[in-house]
């Protein structure tokens, strides 16, 4: 009879170590709100060190001006890696677009009106086709997105070896140098419009949540009859048509085409998104996140820029951050399945 009532008690709970749980909960909230925490005391480190020049309208919206082009590639990689794919031909699609819309305006006498939606197009089909590599073909999405970009590099040293820059019109160069409402820079609109559209997209609508369930478990999502292969071209699309308005925006900043020119976004892309990663979800990619991302790096290099920072130490910086922001993205994730 004793041996069975003492079969019938509950097993005791293992002690709970104090110190163990403290380390626990220190570490949740670094990796969910550690870069909202690191974004906080650069704003308040670069305000003491200079406070009549940093935390100023201006240069305020000098940042936000400075950020938006990322903000805009970043938002689009974020939908692809979303749906748990790489896309490492974002930055090559940016320089192609920038170079090709110049070219068809300058060179080619196509009206303004009509040469940027044409070359968002073209953003489109190559994501498409990227798309279509990973999904159909089965490439790996990293080898298929990198030899794309390579393809881009050569085509587009055949259509053009040297910058086009003669022959601009005012209209196309105002697209991002001009100041639509309240002395607002345009860029800054129109990359609150791109994230404010992927954001319905991505939380408020079938689509999205399809993207996030096949990010979550491709294998599951197939089997609950979502259309896998359509989900993932969509979102490498997106990222396609996001790098072209990106490398649009940046040609008409410089008032010229250049080849390669956007090549370096892709680095900062990938920084902001994982960033983002960390930021108030447990290692999930989402856009408010990459938002926040894009203004640590921002910030980072406004303040560096302000206290007259060596150029060499930029690169440092943003590796730094690369390596912060993965770093950030396993931790969070790692505590999300305890």
């Amino acid at each position: 009879m004793n041996a069975t009532v003492a079969q019938l008690k509950p097993p005791a709970e293992p002690a709970v170590d104090p110190k163990r749980s403290a380390r626990r909960v220190t570490l949740l909230i670094v990796s969910r709100y550690g870069t909202l925490i690191g974004l906080a005391l650069m704003i308040i480190a670069f305000t003491i060190r200079a406070p009549t020049t940093f935390l100023t309208l201006p240069n305020f919206l000098n940042i936000l001006n400075q950020s938006s082009l990322t903000a805009i590639i970043a938002a689009g990689l974020t939908m692809a890696l979303v749906v748990g794919e790489f896309d490492l031909s974002i930055g090559y699609v940016a320089s192609f677009s920038g170079l090709l819309v110049v070219g068809f305006i300058a060179r080619d006498g196509v009206p303004v009106l009509l040469a940027v939606p044409l070359i968002l197009l073209v953003g489109g089909a190559i994501g498409t086709t990227s798309g279509f590599l990973v999904t159909k073909v089965r490439i790996n999405a990293v080898i298929a997105t990198l030899g794309i970009g390579t393809i881009l590099v050569g085509v587009g040293f055949a259509y053009s070896a040297f910058p086009i820059a003669a022959g601009v019109p005012t209209e196309f160069t105002q697209i991002a140098l001009g100041r639509l409402l309240f002395g607002i820079p345009n860029p800054i609109f129109i990359m609150l419009v791109v994230l404010a559209i992927l954001w319905v997209v991505l939380n408020k609508t079938e689509l999205g949540m399809k993207m996030q369930a096949v990010g979550g478990n491709t294998e599951a999502a197939r089997l609950s009859g979502i259309r896998v292969d359509r989900v993932k071209i969509i979102a490498f699309a997106t990222a396609g048509v996001c790098a072209a308005m990106t490398g649009t925006l940046l040609s008409a900043t410089l008032g010229s085409g250049t080849l390669a020119a956007a090549d370096g976004y892709l680095l900062d892309a990938f920084a902001a998104v994982f960033l983002g990663s960390a930021t108030l979800r447990d290692g999930e990619f989402h856009i408010l996140g990459t938002l926040v991302g894009v203004l640590i790096i921002a910030v980072g290099f406004n303040g560096l820029s302000i206290f007259g920072a060596p150029t060499w130490f930029q690169p440092i910086f943003k590796g730094a951050i690369l390596v912060l922001a993965v770093g950030l993205s396993t931790l969070a994730r790692r505590y999300a399945k305890e």
